[in-house]
């Protein structure tokens, strides 16, 4: 394929515009100004149209191919949510903060409004914030909401940890870092979770908070995370929820039920809103009551009279987080995504997806080892160690799944799997669009052992093949893709 450059003819034009009648004024030096063209390729509009729409046909989607990249939830997500998101389009994110302008903005502020007390009400929480405008971004506002609270305690400096498992997203000990605290990482015990013992060890007085995902990396729900709960609880420890598997549990647990004090719910992934390519994402964070002093403001609240106001006045705050009141395109769809499902939507959700993932786990377990093998929740983690025998690791099997039209699922991750292969179908993958990819996936099994150079060579029909990687993430050349 052509890159667009290539494609440049002098003189070719895809639009042609009057001349400007504005006066060209600038403030800026005349040593910053463009001396010469921009040097733009000049392509008709045809060309550009074809250009970019076959570069689009490209990328692997969750509209085009089988999508199931553990831990991110990549489900559909259904178009009418998209129309539902432009209903705002002509509100400025601003407007409610000039003056009048929350008179203006009742109805933009009351779905606000109303997806906290949602996310409120699924989650187990007292109040939520809609400013963090990612997961990571959320963790952070929650990890300083924790901070907030403890030094409102006097107790700042003497809570200097924070406890996560070996097996938590990479972002929490980061965020932790981040806002001042040292990490304490307990070890992964047999039965696929924290070590109790190892856990209750590490508790002192001067931990601040215990991050954890649940169910976790692993797929795996925790039997002990209420008693997690009391004994950081008792060492005046804040529970730390990190939402990314929410997408297991809804209407089946609320984190709030089982101890935890704050949260951030990636809506992105669990609430049907696109977050390929890096974005957009959305990440509100609920807090229990003891903490809703710190949120960040403006906060959205409501009168004896049922006017939506903005509180400015808490002398707690933790600040503003977030220009505007966060990602509002994507709170929208997460809003109606929720409306239009409804409690047993949710709860159907949740069922279905923890029933997809048990599925493909069992039709694989003959071909691929299974560390942990027990019942999961909304994915399952392998490992390629039987295809290692051979010379095939799970990058390997990835590739070869590009060649059969199929999104790798995630590698390498959880950390504490030898060659892990992480598999997250979610509940929008009928049960044919499985049975195909686990057919892809055992014969990527078998032709490890009959031909493992296949799968070294692979992939074979893509426009770039074996790639180094590593160099790839450091000397980033976005130019070569168009």
């Amino acid at each position: 394929m052509q890159l667009i450059y290539e494609k440049s003819v002098a003189g070719r034009r895809g639009v042609k515009l009057p001349a400007s009648d504005v006066p060209v004024a600038s403030a800026l030096p005349a040593t910053l100004l463009r001396t010469e063209p921009a040097g733009l390729a000049e392509v008709s509009e045809l060309d550009l149209v074809r250009h970019f729409t076959n570069l689009s046909r490209r990328n692997f989607s969750v509209d085009t191919n089988f999508y199931p990249l553990g831990s991110c939830t990549m489900k559909y997500n259904a178009k009418v949510l998209e129309n539902a998101a432009t209903l705002f389009a002509p509100f400025h994110p601003m407007t409610a903060l000039l003056p009048g302008g929350v008179e203006f903005c009742q109805g933009t502020l009351g779905m606000l409004y109303d997806l906290g007390q949602l996310l409120a009400d699924i989650t187990g929480m007292d109040e939520v914030t809609t400013q963090p405008l990612a997961g990571a971004h959320g963790e952070m506002t929650g990890i300083m909401l924790v901070s907030a609270y403890h030094a409102a305690r006097g107790n700042k400096a003497k809570k200097k940890y924070v406890v996560v498992p070996d097996s938590s997203h990479g972002t929490n000990p980061a965020s932790a870092a981040i806002a001042g605290y040292e990490i304490i990482t307990v070890p992964t015990a047999s039965y696929g979770d924290m070590d109790l013992e190892l856990f209750k060890a590490a508790m002192t007085d001067e931990v601040a908070a215990v991050m954890m995902t649940c169910p976790n990396t692993l797929g795996l729900f925790n039997p002990h995370i209420k008693e997690i709960s009391d004994i950081a609880h008792s060492h005046d420890a804040l529970m730390y929820y990190d939402g990314a598997n929410l997408n297991a549990i809804m209407g089946k647990v609320k984190p709030g039920d089982v101890g935890f004090d704050v949260i951030h719910v990636n809506l992105h992934k669990t609430f049907g809103t696109p977050h390929g390519g890096g974005g957009p994402g959305s990440g509100p964070v609920g807090v229990k009551k003891a903490l809703i002093p710190f949120l960040p403001q403006p906060r959205i609240v409501m009168d004896d009279d049922g006017k939506l106001l903005l509180e400015t006045d808490n002398s707690g705050t933790i600040g503003r987080t977030a220009n505007f009141f966060g990602n509002f395109g994507v709170m929208a769809k997460a809003y109606a995504y929720i409306i239009m499902l409804g409690r047993e939507g949710l709860i159907q959700v949740s069922e279905q997806a923890v029933l997809n993932a048990n599925y493909i786990k069992e039709k694989l377990k003959p071909y691929y080892d299974l560390p942990y093998d027990m019942t999961c929740m909304h994915e399952c983690v392998f490992s390629a160690s039987k295809q290692l025998e051979h010379g095939v690791h799970a990058i390997d099997i990835a590739k070869f799944l590009i060649d059969k039209g199929y999104h790798p699922p995630t590698v390498y991750f959880p950390m504490i799997v030898k060659e892990a292969i992480m598999i997250e179908p979610t509940e929008t993958e009928s049960k044919a669009a499985m049975d195909d990819f686990i057919a892809v996936m055992i014969q990527a099994a078998q032709t490890a052992e009959s031909n493992p150079q296949a799968l070294h060579d692979a992939p074979l029909t893509m426009p770039i093949s074996r790639l180094d990687e590593t160099k790839a993430a450091r000397e980033q050349n976005v130019c070569c893709i168009g």
